[in-house]
């Protein structure tokens, strides 16, 4: 193995990234046709339900699978679908299979918290609805197929095809801190959706505390970055983060009558997303600066290809 030069002269030596060589330069790292095609045929749906969520966030009985109150939680769901919508385009386009990998397990997860969160409330959702039909066929579908995709294309995956760029250890410490209390959130709020009734900055039914608990559990994409640490395996999950938390904060603004001012948890949701927002754009700038210098301090024969 080689291992690329030291990139000290960038800043401060405790906050640059390394450079690593890890396995074996010879591994085909492809997206599947398969993998591509599950992508594509997903990112419609996700559009739908972001162009009704978002938009028109009081007008869910009409339109969507359930009436969703307040129009908060509507909001943060349809924010979730155009991230979403964001990462299965990238992966349709994705040129190596290892920069979407992370993301493919996390979102089976999310779809099979909510087809689970479907069952147990059934009685909540407009049967008569045909947005309703829709949402059932996704949710009972989509968990295997994503997963089935995700471990049919995992026999491509290598864990680098050369000189990578990595992710500190200090932000990766960090980025697993935050996915491990999304986890944690995510479990008490699908749980014990009643207790999170009670304590929630704003109103919550069972049937939205599950559904945030489904998107909480997105979390386990961070939990990924100690063992993953290459930011060419992070930057496309790094992207949707950012898209996701950007839209909750503007929909908290639309929404910040709904929010209960006395509740501690509103001010404590509103400095964590606006630290994890500000964190993100933190860790992509560097990065980003980071890669450009690797790059050009990189043999030729080592460089990390586009994302």
């Amino acid at each position: 193995m080689q291992r690329t030069e030291s990139l000290a002269h960038v800043g401060n030596d405790a906050e640059i990234a390394s450079a690593i060589v890890v396995g074996s330069p010879t591994g085909k790292d492809r997206v599947l046709v398969s993998t591509r095609a599950v992508s594509a045929a997903i990112i419609p749906f996700l559009l739908l339900a972001f162009a009704v969520l978002v938009p028109w966030p009081t007008d869910t009985k009409r339109l969507f699978a359930w009436a969703i109150k307040p129009t908060m939680s509507a909001m943060v769901l349809g924010s979730v679908y155009l991230g979403g919508a964001y990462f299965f385009f990238r992966a349709a386009r994705a040129r190596r299979w290892h920069t979407v990998a992370g993301g493919f397990p996390t979102v089976a997860t999310f779809a099979a918290l909510m087809g689970i969160a479907t069952i147990l409330q059934w009685d909540r959702f407009i049967h008569g609805n045909l947005a309703f039909w829709l949402w059932v066929a996704l949710y009972l579908t989509t968990p295997f197929v994503v997963f089935g995709v995700f471990v049919h294309n995992q026999c491509e995956y290598v864990a680098a095809s050369g000189a990578e760029l990595a992710i500190p250890t200090l932000a990766a410490t960090v980025i697993v801190a935050a996915g491990g209390l999304a986890v944690l959130t995510s479990a008490f709020l699908f749980l014990f959706p009643d207790e999170a009734i009670d304590v929630w900055p704003w109103p919550l039914t069972r049937l939205t505390a599950r559904m945030l608990g489904a998107i909480f559990a997105l979390g386990l994409g961070g939990l990924g970055a100690w063992r993953e640490r290459r930011w060419s395996a992070a930057r496309i999950l790094v992207q949707v983060a950012g898209i996701i938390v950007l839209l909750i904060l503007v929909a908290a603004v639309r929404a910040r009558h709904e929010f209960d001012p006395s509740n501690i948890l509103t001010w404590l949701f509103a400095a964590g997303f606006c630290a994890t927002g500000a964190g993100i754009v933190i860790l992509y700038v560097r990065m980003e600066l980071l890669a450009k210098h690797h790059s050009r301090r990189t043999p030729h024969n080592y460089r990390t290809s586009p994302v």
